[in-house]
């Protein structure tokens, strides 16, 4: 990566990407030898546990990050949607998903983020876009 992409708004993108890289592996760090009790455990009702934390990672990977830059690769000015996280959580279920599965599922999908990202040009780091208007709750 070029100069002029490792200091974009003052932030050092080199060093960013190797965190984002890294991050699946403090996580397994984390949670290694946790049981499955633990892994659920939660401080309260309006927070996630460890495994549901897990879970979203996971999918806010696969479909909001990984969408949101394929997006940005391959139209102009795309309008990108809001990832709904609680929703995603209800309908999947979280506290019935596999850890190890959710985890490895979450490296696989950043590290592939984290390479797209590396190899971007100058040009591509220029992309714009636009949220989608969020839905009202109900």
């Amino acid at each position: 990566m070029g100069d002029e992409e490792r200091n974009l708004n003052g932030a050092d993108f080199a060093a960013l990407l190797d965190s984002l890289h890294e991050t699946p592996n403090r996580l397994a760090r984390l949670t290694e030898g946790l049981r499955v009790g633990e892994l659920c455990l939660k401080n309260s009702e309006d927070e996630f546990s460890a495994l549901e934390n897990l879970c979203h990672l996971r999918d806010l990977e696969l479909q909001g990050y990984t969408l949101r830059i394929k997006l940005l690769l391959e139209e102009s000015d795309p309008a990108l949607a809001d990832f709904d996280g609680a929703r995603v959580a209800a309908e999947i279920d979280y506290c019935n998903q596999q850890a190890d599965l959710a985890l490895q599922t979450f490296a696989e999908a950043r590290r592939e983020n984290v390479r797209t990202l590396r190899n971007l040009s100058r040009n591509n780091w220029n992309a714009q876009a636009h949220l989608k208007e969020l839905a009202k709750s109900r």
